[in-house]
C-alpha cells in the first residue's frame, strides 16, 4: 500500500516510524497522526519512539504492552511488563527518583507523549484524533544521527536459519514406502464404535469389537456456565482495567477461544502469557497478535534460550534414532513444559491469584504415557494427571532408557528433569474453562475465523496442533510406526462424547493424518537434523502391525 515510501531494511518495524511521520507531516497533529497509524497496523503493536523533529518521546500500544514512570526535572523510564520497569527502579544506584507506586501501565489503545527536558506528558486514547497532546513541543533543529561504535571484540556471530523455509518435494523412495505402510494401516482392526486400532497401547476388544476405552468411559460431567461465573466473582477486578487473572496463551484454537471467551463473554481483563521454547511458529505467533490487538489485551513472551533449546531438540533427536522407542517420544516436547512453573511465578509477579487455561478434555491422548508401560486410568481432569505409581514407573522406563542408551546423557538432562518436575510434581493453580463448557469445535473456529481472522495452516485440514512445530514431525513417527496419530486419539473422544458419528471421525483422520513433509523439514531444518536422514530410518523401525 506505501509503495512509493523508501525502504531502507528487511524490517517490518520500519513502517511504524514511516507511516507516523507521514501521517504528522499531512495532518500536523500528533494524536490524528496516532489514530491514522493504527488504523492500518495489524496487530500487536506497542510502540516508542523519538522523532528528530520533536521534543518528545512518544508512546502508544494497541494491547496494553506497555509501562512507564515520569518524575519531573529527572526522568522518564519505560518497559513492556511492569516486573522489568520494577527491577529497573529496584536497581537504580544511589537516591532513585521513582518508588514502584510510581508506575503507571498504558492500557490498551491509548498513547503518551512525554517532553523531553521536564518529563511533562500526557495521555489519550488513540481514537481521540479531533485533539492534540499538550505536551508536544516541536524542535528547532532536528536531531542528528549518531553513529555507534561497537567496542566488543571477539563477538560470536550467529546465524539465524529458522526463517529459511525451504520445502521440497519428499523424494519418490520415500513416497513409496510409505504408500505400502499405509495399505497395512488401512487393514489394521479398530475398534467398532470409536476408531483406535489394535495397535494402541493395552486396548482390549470385546466380543462386539468394542474396545476398552470406550467401555471404560465416563461422558464429561461439566461444571455449567452459572458456576464458572460466579467462581470467577471472587477474582474480578472491579477498578477499570486492572487484570484480574492470567492465561496462559499458546496461539492454539483453544487457547485462543478461550481468551474471547473469557474478556468478551465473561468480561474478565486476563493477561495474556505465551511461552516461546523454540518450537512455536510464525503462525502460532501471529494468531496470538491478532488476538491480542483484537481484544485489547496485555501479552506476556517469556522466551527461553532459544538456540540452547534448539540444540537439546537435536540431541534427544539425534540420540533417539540410535534406539527409536515411541515411548521416549516426549523427550523431544519436554522443552515446552516449564510454562506450568512460569506461569506460577508470573501470579506471584502481578499479585494474582486465579489462572485459566482453555484445555480440551478431548485431547488426552493415553498412548504417550502407554508406550512407556503405564496402563490408562479413566476420568482424568487434566492431561497431565498421573497416579504417584505411574510417575515412578515412568521415571524407571526413562531411567532404563537412558542406560541403554547413553547418548540420551547431554546437556539437556536438567531441563529434562526440571520439565518432570514442572509438568508431574509443583502443584497446577489453573481452572480450565472446559471442564465448565462444552467444546464445540464448529463454533470455536467459526468465531476465530470470522471475528479474528485467526489464521490457519493450508497443508492441514486439522487446527490442531498447527502452532506447534514439533507435532508433525513426531505424529509421523507415530503414524508409520504404530499407524494412528494424535489425531486418532482426539477424534475418538468425540465419538464417545456423541460429537461425531464413526464415519465422519474417519474421514476426517484419513485427511488429518496425511503427512505434512512441509512442516517435517521446517523441523528439520530447525532444529538441525538431516531430514533424508532421519526418515529412512523412521521408516527402518518394526511397525506394530
Amino acid at each position: 500500500k506505501y509503495q512509493d515510501e523508501q525502504k531502507i531494511s528487511e524490517l517490518d518495524s520500519e513502517l511504524i516510524p514511516t507511516l507516523l511521520s507521514r501521517f504528522y507531516a499531512a495532518t500536523g497533529n500528533l494524536q490524528s497522526a496516532f489514530n491514522q497509524l493504527y488504523q492500518e497496523v495489524y496487530g500487536m503493536a506497542s510502540i516508542a519512539v523519538l522523532p528528530a523533529g520533536l521534543k518528545n518521546i512518544l508512546l502508544a500500544t494497541n494491547n496494553g504492552s506497555l509501562y512507564f514512570a515520569s518524575k519531573k526535572e529527572t526522568a522518564f523510564i519505560f518497559a513492556s511488563e511492569r516486573p522489568i520497569l520494577k527491577k529497573f527502579i529496584e536497581k537504580l544506584s544511589g537516591s532513585p527518583p521513582f518508588s514502584p507506586s510510581a508506575i503507571q501501565h498504558l492500557e490498551a489503545n491509548s498513547a503518551c507523549v512525554a517532553r523531553l527536558g521536564d518529563f511533562d506528558f500526557s495521555v489519550q486514547p488513540i481514537s481521540a484524533a479531533e485533539h492534540e497532546f499538550p505536551t508536544v513541543e516541536k524542535r528547532n533543529q532536528p536531531l542528528a544521527a549518531v553513529e555507534i561504535t561497537e567496542k566488543v571484540k571477539d563477538k560470536p556471530v550467529y546465524v539465524n536459519t529458522s526463517m529459511e523455509r525451504r520445502a521440497y518435494p519428499a523424494p519418490p523412495s520415500i513416497i513409496h514406502e510409505l504408500e505400502q505402510k499405509q495399505e497395512r494401516i488401512n487393514a489394521l482392526k479398530r475398534c467398532s464404535k470409536c476408531i483406535l486400532p489394535e495397535t494402541f497401547p493395552f486396548i482390549e476388544f470385546d466380543d462386539a469389537g468394542i474396545c476398552n476405552y470406550c467401555n471404560n468411559h465416563h461422558p464429561i460431567q461439566y461444571g455449567g456456565l452459572e458456576a464458572f461465573s460466579r467462581l470467577l466473582n471472587q477474582y474480578q477486578s472491579s477498578s477499570g482495567g486492572k487484570p484480574d487473572c492470567l492465561m496462559p496463551f499458546s496461539g492454539g484454537r483453544d487457547s485462543s477461544y478461550a481468551l474471547h471467551f473469557i474478556k468478551k463473554e465473561l468480561g474478565m481483563n486476563p493477561i495474556a502469557f505465551s511461552y516461546d521454547w523454540g518450537m512455536l511458529t510464525d503462525l502460532a505467533r501471529r494468531n496470538q497478535s491478532r488476538m491480542c490487538s483484537r481484544l485489547g489485551i496485555e501479552h506476556l513472551l517469556v522466551s527461553a534460550d532459544i538456540r540452547k533449546n534448539r540444540e537439546h531438540i537435536r540431541k534427544n533427536v539425534s540420540a533417539w534414532l540410535k534406539r527409536p522407542r515411541l515411548g521416549t517420544i516426549p523427550l523431544f516436547m519436554a522443552g515446552d513444559k516449564k510454562f506450568l512453573y512460569i506461569v506460577n511465578q508470573l501470579m506471584k509477579e502481578y499479585n494474582l491469584q486465579l489462572s485459566i487455561v482453555g484445555e480440551n478434555l478431548l485431547e488426552t491422548t493415553r498412548f504417550k504415557t502407554g508406550f512407556c508401560g503405564i496402563k490408562p486410568t479413566f476420568g482424568n481432569t487434566f492431561t497431565y494427571t498421573l497416579r504417584y505409581r505411574d510417575k515412578l514407573k515412568m521415571l524407571l522406563f526413562y531411567g532404563k532408557e537412558y542406560l541403554m542408551n547413553p547418548a540420551y546423557i547431554n546437556s539437556s538432562l536438567l531441563d529434562i528433569l526440571d520439565a518432570f518436575r514442572s509438568y508431574y510434581v509443583i502443584r497446577h493453580r489453573n481452572i480450565n474453562l472446559f471442564n465448565y463448557i462444552p467444546w464445540e469445535e464448529e463454533r470455536i473456529e467459526r468465531t476465530l475465523i470470522e471475528q479474528y481472522d485467526w489464521e490457519t495452516d493450508p497443508g492441514t485440514s486439522t487446527t490442531w496442533r498447527i502452532g506447534d512445530g514439533t507435532a508433525a514431525f513426531y505424529n509421523y513417527i507415530y503414524y508409520t510406526v504404530a499407524g494412528f496419530t494424535e489425531n486418532d486419539t482426539f477424534r475418538s473422544n468425540q465419538i464417545r462424547e456423541g460429537l461425531i458419528t464413526r464415519e465422519k471421525a474417519l474421514e476426517k483422520v484419513n485427511s488429518e493424518n496425511t503427512p505434512r513433509f512441509d512442516s517435517i523439514q521446517w523441523y528439520c531444518s530447525t532444529v538441525g537434523i538431516d531430514f533424508k536422514t532421519a526418515i529412512p530410518i523412521i521408516h527402518r523401525i518394526p511397525t506394530l502391525y
